[in-house]
């Protein structure tokens, strides 16, 4: 990356002071781009979420892993819900989305209460043998009261989709019945899972994001407190992908140490470390065993560390000093929060990040971890909370005292309740999924570049005043 005229300004920038110029490009279309990213993690586009506890859940894993990127399972969920977790990830099938079921007897009310876990919307009911034999839509419930059996309200005349049908036979076969979802079966006629119009598209332009064994790839959180090394021994013999050492202030002695005793127990597994934002931090992260220094203090949206401490640094910057430093050592950064737009995400590896880190932006969809949850008006909400706020506290301080939790309570630095409501255009994760990976690929075309790599290389950024930020937004009300 080089900046408009090898001006470059004397002082920090974020997402939105800074702007891309198209370059001379030889790229025909967008899906000449490939997004794989420069870590060597496996990934397939340069997307992980972050592990927030309202965020990143094992639906949002496995979901957002068939779709190529990582998400990062939080590090106050026990170890034997992480075992059922990654158990349960693993297990997925890296094509198909996993189904919801119930039995034929089950209520009208317990299907309701489960639908929106999933955005494909549909419920499947099976037999004792896990064999379709109807299935359930939110608008069946009409005129039933919750107590009515499914048995009552399901439709039966099912189409089946084979398992190893291909996925343009499995589009047209959806498109010519004008149905969005169908179960789909193996040989037996037992149910594998269910496959919808527009997951069958996306399945012919993304690759899901595999482990040596074929496993969807799965990451989670130590923090530095305790015994990270313990933790993170119990990981590794669940068989975990990688280990992200997670602390808000990445660069101090404890967090070098938590590193090191991480690595001894871990061997070759990938271990990503952080937070930092400069030079020296990521520097002495990687120099004690980190193969990926993650980037961000302060940027993220329910975040408040700057407001509280004045302490952070613009999000471009400290990525692009960060990247740099890493590039030295051979080795890579995840560019962690700050991101508002797909723009931002791609500024982030412009500025050398190999994947771009967010949470808050999926708050607000089904597979989020969180409970769906209804307002007066009836729509549909989520709630999220910072993962440095009084609530998180509160859930990571459970094993301890309760006078040591009231003393931890005192501080946060992180908003402890938002609703986020679920957008009805876009309520799954896949769709802003859709929205990145689109502005991601459109701007490595600009840029005449059809890989990350090239991306970093061939990007050409210039620093913007905020009426040429507004600019670039669109009119959001009529003329």
């Amino acid at each position: 990356m080089r900046f408009v005229n090898d001006l470059v300004p004397q002082y920090d920038l974020t997402y939105a002071d800074v702007f891309m110029v198209p370059s001379l490009s030889a790229l025909a279309s967008r899906l000449d781009v490939d997004l794989s990213t420069p870590d060597r993690l496996g990934t397939t586009i340069p997307v992980v979420v972050a592990n927030m506890t309202a965020v990143a859940g094992r639906r949002m894993a496995e979901t957002v892993a068939r779709r190529g990127g990582l998400t990062v399972l939080p590090q106050d969920i026990p170890l034997d819900v992480i075992r059922e977790n990654l158990r349960y990830q693993k297990s997925r099938h890296p094509v198909f989305e996993t189904a919801i079921t119930l039995g034929p007897t089950e209520t009208v009310g317990a299907a309701l209460n489960l639908i929106h876990k999933r955005a494909h919307g549909v419920l499947v009911v099976v037999d004792d043998e896990q064999r379709p034999i109807g299935i359930f839509a939110e608008r069946d419930a009409a005129g039933f009261d919750r107590f009515t059996q499914l048995q009552n309200v399901m439709k039966r005349d099912l189409v089946l989709v084979d398992e190893m049908t291909g996925l343009p036979e499995i589009f047209g076969l959806l498109n010519e019945h004008r149905i969005s979802a169908a179960p789909v079966v193996d040989g037996d006629r037992r149910l594998v899972g269910v496959v919808t119009r527009r997951g069958a598209l996306r399945s012919t332009i993304y690759r899901p994001a595999l482990n040596a064994r074929g496993e969807l790839m799965s990451a989670v959180a130590v923090g530095i407190s305790g015994n990270p090394a313990e933790r993170a021994r119990a990981l590794a013999e669940m068989g975990v992908d990688i280990v992200v050492v997670d602390t808000a202030h990445g660069h101090q002695i404890k967090m070098l140490s938590a590193i090191e005793a991480v690595r001894r127990v871990v061997g070759s597994l990938p271990i990503v470390a952080g937070n930092v934002a400069t030079r020296e931090g990521t520097r002495d992260l990687l120099s004690a065993g980190a193969d990926i220094a993650k980037v961000g203090i302060g940027p993220g949206a329910m975040c408040t560390t700057r407001m509280m401490t004045g302490v952070g640094r613009p999000q471009f910057t400290a990525v692009m000093e960060c990247a740099a430093e890493a590039a030295k050592h051979g080795k890579h950064v995840w560019a962690d929060g700050g991101v508002r737009y797909p723009r931002d995400v791609a500024l982030g590896l412009a500025a050398g990040a190999a994947s771009v880190m967010f949470g808050s932006w999926l708050a607000g969809t089904y597979e989020s971890a969180a409970d769906t949850l209804r307002d007066p008006e009836g729509r549909l909400y989520k709630e999220s909370f910072g993962m440095a706020s009084n609530r998180a506290v509160r859930n990571r301080t459970r094993t301890e005292t309760p006078f040591e939790r009231a003393r931890k309570e005192l501080f946060e630095e992180g908003i402890s309740s938002s609703r986020m409501y679920l957008d009805l255009d876009r309520p799954g994760v896949e769709d802003i999924l859709d929205q990145v990976v689109a502005g991601v690929r459109s701007s490595c075309t600009y840029a005449g570049a059809r890989t990350i790599p090239e991306f970093q290389e061939r990007a050409v950024v210039g620093v913007q005043s905020a009426a040429g930020y507004e600019e670039g937004r669109p009119q959001p009300t009529s003329w």
